[in-house]
């Protein structure tokens, strides 16, 4: 069986690893924070120091990292993945970065005889845990089937995009609708909480009707119960509705509802809830409306 490496044992990556682990794969994982890395050791994983012994011990080295300058560090630090690229094996980044930066580790990658797919995910945390993710993949088509087995370890589904760049753009595109839903389905729930309705009973009626969405399905319950542990921060929304407003402006698209979700994030940011769920910003409506929305209370309301 192919050796598989990981680096970037977040709120995504950790699970990715595991379900790895699961599917009997022998993993190599890297984490700038150890601690990350001992629980995934007792489940059988050897732990790399650096980036390059991570990819050293690899047939395939899956990256999941926060953004552009995370994913160009890992390649480009002396003891970087750089330095341990060679013929016969092959990056999948699943991280959500511009398409310029996949095409130019996809060219690097080549260079040295490797092969590179950019591989980013939808799906937030229950995706991840549960192996139910759906890859967008760019790059050879070849290199794409080759490695299916690694992808489908961690997900359900694989969607070929195109050359290399075609998944990043892809999850941005994607992201866009993600961010612009998420708070069309906050304004919707605000509105009916203002005049009064049981938010978990309009959250029913959106649900089963015609506004229901995946964002509905997951941010509704997480709202209604005060619950902003993290799926999916706020600060990596905004971070991917900037990545995705810059390419829209960059292929001539005019994109007003896309900048407008992407200030309003920001406003979010600004309010210190960057690092809580992106249903976090249901707490600006709030703010604006002097409602919280949560269950009602027997006998109560939600004021």
């Amino acid at each position: 069986m192919k050796t598989v490496g990981f680096i970037g044992l977040g709120t995504m990556g950790f699970p990715m690893a595991s379900n790895l682990l699961r599917r009997g794969f022998p993993l190599t994982v890297y984490s700038r924070t150890p601690s990350k890395a001992e629980e995934l050791t007792r489940q059988g994983a050897r732990t790399a120091v650096t980036p390059a012994e991570a990819a050293r011990a690899s047939d395939v080295l899956v990256t999941m990292v926060s953004d552009d300058a995370a994913l160009a560090e890992l390649f480009d630090r002396p003891d970087g993945i750089g330095a341990a690229l060679r013929p016969g094996f092959t990056v999948i980044d699943c991280s959500t970065v511009a398409p310029e930066t996949s095409r130019r580790l996809a060219e690097r990658c080549r260079e040295a005889g490797a092969d590179f797919l950019d591989a980013p995910v939808t799906g937030s945390k229950p995706a991840a845990v549960e192996g139910t993710l759906v890859f967008m993949v760019g790059g050879r088509k070849e290199t794409l089937d080759a490695h299916r087995d690694v992808l489908l370890a961690m997900g359900r589904k694989i969607v070929y995009m195109g050359p290399s760049g075609s998944g990043s753009h892809a999850k941005l595109a994607h992201n866009a609708i993600v961010g612009i839903n998420a708070l069309g389905f906050l304004e919707g729930l605000s509105i009916a909480a203002k005049g009064g309705l049981d938010p978990e009973a309009f959250l029913d009626v959106v649900l089963n009707g015609g506004a229901a969405s995946k964002q509905a399905e997951l941010k509704g319950p997480k709202v209604i119960n005060r619950d902003f542990d993290v799926q999916f921060s706020l600060n990596l929304m905004l971070k991917d509705l900037r990545l995705a407003a810059a390419l829209a402006e960059q292929t001539g698209v005019v994109a007003p509802i896309l900048r407008h979700a992407r200030d309003q994030f920001e406003l979010g940011r600004q309010e210190g809830w960057g690092d809580e769920d992106l249903s976090a910003m249901v707490k600006w409506y709030e703010r604006h409306m002097g409602v919280t929305i949560q269950k009602a209370r027997e006998g109560g309301n939600n004021a």
